[in-house]
């Protein structure tokens, strides 16, 4: 376990706090277990939603958020933790109100561009390519997530098969789906699959294929029509989720350009990332995979592999490192 250079006493509380959707809480987990890295913790994922009418108003118009507290929402009361990492809209009213209902005794981390005045927060953690700026502001290349060597290898010997009997190159593919600018067509979806065929014939290879929960039906019936005969692995949901085991078996990943997270994890590989084009716009997502393609992380796919290197992209263990030594000056002071 690496450290932090002030160490508590006792293990820090750290609580996640998220509306519980994967996507959001995966990063707020995967800075908290980074954080767990260096220094013991206590998690607690809690997760938050509020009632209409006041979840209609902007985020940082909420005179009393608890009281709008939607049921089924977690409790959010004292002891306070530590320190809070929220991320998405709906835990943005509460990382405004922890610091006040704690007297300055909770951390607030804020992941993601929160959209009201940053010094809200004791440190927000956007993207890059959201381009914000101030003196509490760390920007990194994508998002925090949980991907780590050991959870891959772990992965890697509980899934039910051995992966890496599979023939070379295993190719990993992570499809996305709908977001706000960008989705993926059946007829996006017939031409994914047929160039990853395609690339199955040419290479002998293995292709290692899992859906996203955000890929339409039509996508998935072009997909599970014209890719699933020619893969060995082709997961929709069913059973044992791959995702892990599947970066770790695989020699190549290839990514749809709707998802940062996606990318960003398996830039963590520190194997070839190739992006495969869906409908839509980019945006400022274009950025961002500019800035994989820059590292040397990542590249369009246009029909042949390529064989390359780049050192592991670790925002994650970055980010839980300034966070602890802000918290830690913050503690001495």
């Amino acid at each position: 376990m690496r450290s932090v250079g002030f160490q508590p006493a006792e293990p820090l509380t750290v609580w996640a706090v998220t509306d519980g959707r994967a996507g959001i809480e995966n990063q707020v987990l995967g800075l908290a277990e980074a954080i767990g890295r260096r220094t013991p913790i206590r998690l607690t994922t809690k997760r938050v939603s509020m009632r209409s009418p006041w979840r209609w108003l902007p985020s940082g118009f909420t005179p009393f958020p608890r009281q709008a507290l939607a049921i089924g929402s977690d409790e959010l009361i004292a002891p306070w933790p530590d320190i809070w990492i929220g991320c998405g809209r709906a835990s943005i009213p509460y990382s405004m109100g922890v610091r006040r209902w704690s007297n300055g005794r909770s951390f607030v981390v804020q992941l993601q561009d929160p959209r009201v005045n940053v010094r809200e927060f004791d440190v927000v953690i956007p993207p890059v390519h959201d381009e914000l700026e101030g003196q509490n502001v760390l920007s990194i290349v994508g998002a925090c997530h949980r991907v780590t060597p050991e959870r891959i290898e772990a992965a890697l010997a509980e899934y039910p098969a051995p992966l890496d009997d599979l023939p070379n190159p295993r190719i990993a593919v992570l499809i996305g789906g709908k977001s706000k600018r960008q989705d993926i067509s059946a007829k996006r979806a017939r031409a994914i699959a047929d160039a990853l065929a395609q690339l199955q014939r040419d290479t002998g290879g293995a292709l290692l294929v899992t859906l996203s929960r955000r890929t339409s039906e039509a996508a998935k019936l072009q997909l599970r029509t014209w890719l699933a005969p020619h893969c060995a692995v082709f997961y929709e949901g069913e059973g044992v989720n791959p995702y892990f085991a599947l970066l770790g078996a695989a020699d190549y990943v290839f990514v749809t350009n709707d998802s940062v997270n996606m990318a960003a994890e398996a830039a963590a590989t520190g194997k070839p990332i190739y992006f495969l084009p869906v409908d839509g716009h980019a945006g400022k997502l274009a950025r961002f995979q500019q800035s994989l393609e820059d590292r040397g992380c990542a590249r369009p796919f246009k029909g042949k592999l390529e064989t390359w290197t780049y050192a592991p992209l670790l925002e994650s263990d970055r980010a839980a490192a300034a966070v602890l030594s802000a918290w830690a000056a913050r503690v001495k002071q």
